[in-house]
């Protein structure tokens, strides 16, 4: 493998902002939930899309809480964050927060997401290392050093 230059968590950094409308609702009157999963994987292949400078696949989705309900009309805001690189894995984590009109945030929702990044023939290849600089993307790349680990054991007892 050719050494690889590695790039920080906010090279990467995507954030969308979404209006919920009626067409997101679900029977209960609140956002649904595979709708936020959509978008929620959307952000996560941007991240890592970015980091990689490589087409992606997502592979895993892990720890997806749903803390509480979005009703209509309410703005989302959906974060993603590169955390952690392996060979050719990514992980990204995925908050997102309902935004008020004053433009406080209350987190509704976090997710892992573990990416691929593919060579021009859809087989993996090398992604760059990721530099996390401030405290909290330190802490969490090695919470997710130790998510991966269970990840890989969890893979060889189910297969």
């Amino acid at each position: 493998m050719q050494n690889m230059a590695g790039k920080t968590p906010s090279q990467s950094r995507t954030e969308m902002v979404q209006i919920i409308y009626s067409s997101h609702i679900n029977g209960s009157k609140r956002l649904f939930g595979g709708k936020l999963m959509e978008w929620i994987d959307t952000v996560g292949a941007v991240v890592a899309r970015r980091h990689s400078g490589r087409e992606v696949t997502t592979v895993a989705v892990d720890n997806l809480q749903f803390k509480e309900g979005v009703m209509l009309n309410s703005t989302i805001v959906i974060i993603g964050t590169i955390t952690y690189t392996g060979n050719t894995s990514m992980e990204v984590r995925v908050d997102t927060y309902v935004e008020g009109l004053t433009g406080t945030r209350r987190k509704v929702n976090q997710a892992y997401l573990v990416f691929v990044a593919l060579d021009e023939f859809g087989r993996p290849t090398p992604v760059p290392p990721v530099i996390p600089e401030t405290d909290e993307e330190k802490a969490e790349y090695e919470a997710a050093k130790l998510r991966q680990e269970l990840r890989l054991k969890r893979r060889k007892e189910n297969y």
